[in-house]
């Protein structure tokens, strides 16, 4: 028996095993816009002062460089991410 032939023999077992393995259940992808951050995606690369005179979704974050916020994902909370330069880099759900 050649070394190839022993291989495929010893590798049997586990093809079988595997056709016994349940796939994982599919979860729907949270809503990428369940805050609505799309709506102010005209924003991005404007001076950050221009949020002053806005009225903002309650809850959300405006995030300046070198601020620290928490890690918790909540997809309906809008942030809004100013960068280096004083304008708005980025804003999202998250």
């Amino acid at each position: 028996m050649t070394i190839s032939a022993k291989l495929a023999l010893a590798a049997l077992p586990l093809v079988a095993l595997t056709a016994c393995v349940q796939p994982e259940p599919v979860t729907p992808a949270p809503d990428a816009d369940a805050c609505n951050a799309s709506s102010l995606s005209g924003l991005i690369g404007q001076p950050s002062t221009v949020l002053k005179t806005m009225l903002l979704p309650a809850g959300t974050r405006v995030i300046n460089p070198g601020d620290a916020v928490t890690m918790d994902f909540r997809p309906d909370r809008m942030n809004i991410e100013i960068g280096t330069d004083g304008r708005i880099a980025k804003i999202g759900c998250y």
